[in-house]
């Protein structure tokens, strides 16, 4: 089934920004664009606002609520309808596998939105879009990424990990969810997993391994909440070193002297910055098919995004 993506309908280069223009994502359109299907969304548009309109902002009041109001003219409050359409949306969007917001937009930007005071003094870029807060809530594990972070090859990397990852948990358990599928997951997930957290992949062997303490709707729920926010992590040049030599050690007894210095040392020269994790990852899997090995041939670690996004080279 295909990944499906929520995404800002400005990113996909549609022209409903305030200004009339668009804000299309390069990555976006060209990259990513045959690999998933986009779910546009523009939150102004659809509480009636036209393209171009006026400019809104964010605007805390005295009892620090937050509200979403034009402006040249911040007695025009647009709050109530956002929150209304947010409502009404986000019920029909528990399918999606992530979601890229526009950057800065006072509706649907996910962080360092500048918010103003009732008396237009600016109180610095400390808030989250109105309809990006509410998608937030609502589905706190789904992977959200705004498109300007998207130019950094680490956090682009990350965003895409978490997504098809989410969406491989959401395939395994479309028709029901089942203690044998989350074993079955979790074994699959174990090192990419410690690649971005150790502590996590710690927590996450003791929750599966306590499953019967939880109701099936809580353990389902929780595991992927936790599995999202330790993919969230940045795997490191160090983390990823660690698992490629827990790896390593499952062919201990199966390669040469000479063919385990030369993984070794590729593994060394990876850590040090010299050769892409693509490098070291490849021979592993040249050893491993000479030395067919079950458990470490499924490793989602291997390829937890397609391959033709180009993210490891």
């Amino acid at each position: 089934m295909t990944v499906k993506v929520g995404i800002s309908a400005c990113v996909l280069g549609e022209k409903v920004r305030y200004d009339g223009g668009h804000k299309a994502s390069t990555f976006c359109l060209q990259q990513l664009a045959p690999l998933v299907e986009y779910v546009p969304v523009c939150p102004e548009i659809a509480i009636g606002m036209t393209a171009p309109r006026p400019a809104i902002r964010l605007q805390l009041d005295d009892e620090h609520n937050v509200h979403l109001v034009q402006s040249n003219n911040t007695s025009i409050d647009h709050t109530d309808k956002m929150l209304a359409f947010s409502q009404k949306k986000l019920p029909q969007l528990a399918h999606l596998s992530g979601y890229v917001v526009c950057a800065k937009s006072p509706s649907c930007g996910m962080e360092r939105v500048k918010m103003f005071n009732a008396n237009g003094d600016s109180l610095g870029k400390v808030g989250v879009g109105i309809f990006t807060r509410q998608l937030m809530q609502v589905y706190p594990w789904l992977p959200v990424e705004e498109d300007g972070r998207l130019f950094d090859p680490a956090l682009k990397e990350n965003f895409i990990c978490r997504v098809f990852s989410c969406h491989d948990f959401q395939q395994t358990m479309c028709d029901g969810f089942s203690v044998g599928k989350l074993v079955a997951f979790h074994s699959r997930y174990k090192f990419l997993v410690m690649a971005h957290s150790p502590v996590a992949y710690r927590q996450l062997g003791r929750l599966v391994a306590q499953a019967k303490l939880f109701s099936p709707e809580e353990l389902q729920q929780r595991y992927l909440l936790e599995l999202m926010q330790a993919l969230k992590n940045i795997a490191s040049r160090k983390l990823h070193s660690n698992v490629l030599q827990h790896l390593q050690g499952f062919m201990k007894n199966l390669l040469t002297a000479k063919a385990k210095q030369e993984l070794s040392e590729l593994i060394h020269r990876y850590r040090q910055g010299f050769v892409p994790l693509l490098a070291p990852i490849t021979l592993l899997q040249h050893h491993l098919s000479e030395h067919p090995n079950e458990y470490v041939s499924a490793q989602r670690y291997f390829s937890p995004y397609p391959e033709n996004l180009g993210l490891r080279a």
